[in-house]
């Protein structure tokens, strides 16, 4: 009996140690996934603001067709630009992360109810694949804290 006994507690903290490391192994999976997003995200948004910095004619054709005004391009591509080193600095300070992808969030839910204002649903994909990069640094973000 006690040498039942034993062999049960043993067995259970094998399957305790198991269940540990499974658990960190997907943590680091997870939290590799995290960077990689977090890095094309940013990435997309300095091209972005990069091309915004740059105003070439069909940016700024756009903006007239949407409404905006031409002036406003270089605080739309600073918005963008401080969101990814927001998303860079997050990596390793997780509260600038959070704020960081929380606010291209709201941004390009912007651009996209402007594209939308303008009747302009051919130009929805690119804020659309946007806001989808930014929620996904968000979410994997708050599941890797």
């Amino acid at each position: 009996m006690l040498m039942a006994t034993s062999v049960a507690k043993s067995i259970a903290k094998c399957r305790t140690a198991l269940l540990r490391r499974v658990f960190i192994m997907e943590v680091i999976h997870m939290f590799t996934v995290y960077i990689i997003v977090a890095i094309l995200t940013a990435a997309a948004n300095i091209y972005a603001a990069a091309v915004d910095f740059r105003r070439p004619q069909w940016v700024l054709d756009n903006i007239t067709k949407w409404g905006g005004r031409r002036s406003w391009l270089f605080t739309l591509g600073a918005l963008k630009a401080a969101g990814a080193v927001g998303l860079l600095v997050g990596i390793g300070v997780p509260l600038v992360g959070v704020a960081a992808a929380i606010g291209l969030v709201l941004f390009f839910v912007g651009a996209i109810a402007v594209v939308i204002r303008a009747q302009w649903y051919a130009h929805l994909a690119w804020p659309s694949t946007y806001l989808l990069l930014a929620v996904g640094s968000l979410a994997l973000r708050l599941a890797v804290w």
